[in-house]
């Protein structure tokens, strides 16, 4: 790249840095990019780069092959509901441990270790997440009533209080959330992260909600990307089944989010190199964003 095209990246960028300027983004981190070491540290330049020209990033992570090969090495077996964890007593304490003492901790010493300032906290931190356990309903077949699934210390998110992520945001930190709650007993529970993050989106008033995954965005009947989604486009999509399998709950919490005032929701693939600045500071973004 020559010095001409470096200047004219920047110049790219301007506008996006200039309407973003103080802007909450949320971003949920998963998938492949929480694995390969470059796409990790990758990641924590975009957070960092995002936090220094004046943006506020609040960072959601989940856990759950780390999860996975911690029960397994502790021979506690795993049952699983429509992708969804069946989480005992035991297996919680795992999963909390993993995901707030371990995981959590990693994403902010590798955003500390890079130059930025992170701070690592739970829902169960400053009440920010309350939750109760989830009632889920699987729907066997057509002929027969939904059947009530005991899904353990799976939680649904009952309020959320964003007081400590405003103190730490004000305070020039970057909050890293663990995708956990807290029952009115001071029971935990897991949360699904995408949802942790939608719900945060909106009650911080976020400008932008970003998804990483482990695919391009959402694709149209030919395979081919859809870079631009409405709402209601998105609806029709599930109808007809085009959206489907693991994408269909993270368009909704999408879908949610924007219903409840979050300005713009994107899907994007963590597997490519700082997706989340290519999204945020280039015209044609990557992967897709859903609109209202």
């Amino acid at each position: 790249m020559t010095s001409k095209e470096r200047a004219q990246v920047l110049i790219e960028a301007l506008p996006y840095i200039r309407r973003f300027n103080q802007a909450t983004i949320v971003v949920k981190y998963g998938g492949h990019a929480m694995v390969d070491e470059t796409l990790k540290r990758n990641f924590a330049l975009d957070i960092i780069l995002m936090k220094y020209v004046g943006m506020n990033p609040v960072v959601v992570h989940g856990g759950g092959p780390q999860i996975g090969d911690f029960l397994h090495r502790l021979s506690i077996e795993s049952a699983f509901v429509d992708g969804m964890r069946v989480t005992d007593r035991q297996t919680m304490d795992v999963v909390e441990m993993v995901l707030v003492g371990k995981v959590n901790k990693e994403i902010v010493a590798l955003i500390n270790h890079n130059g930025g300032s992170a701070v690592g906290l739970s829902g169960k931190d400053g009440g920010l997440i309350s939750a109760k356990k989830m009632k889920y309903l699987k729907q066997r077949d057509q002929n027969s009533a939904p059947e009530l699934i005991d899904m353990g210390m799976v939680g649904e998110i009952t309020a959320v209080d964003t007081a400590v992520l405003w103190r730490l945001m004000e305070s020039e930190f970057i909050p890293v959330i663990a995708p956990v709650g807290s029952g009115n007993q001071g029971e935990t529970y897991n949360i699904n992260a995408d949802v942790v993050a939608g719900r945060l989106a909106a009650a911080l008033n976020a400008r932008k909600l970003i998804l990483l995954t482990d695919t391009e965005g959402v694709l149209d009947p030919k395979g081919e990307l859809i870079s631009t989604l409405k709402m209601k486009e998105a609806r029709e999509l599930m109808g007809t089944g085009t959206i489907a399998g693991g994408m269909i709950p993270k368009v909704n919490c999408c879908l949610n989010a924007l219903t409840d005032g979050v300005g713009k929701a994107h899907i994007i693939d963590g597997r490519e190199g700082h997706a989340i600045l290519l999204e945020i500071f280039t015209r044609g973004g990557v992967g897709t964003e859903i609109v209202h």
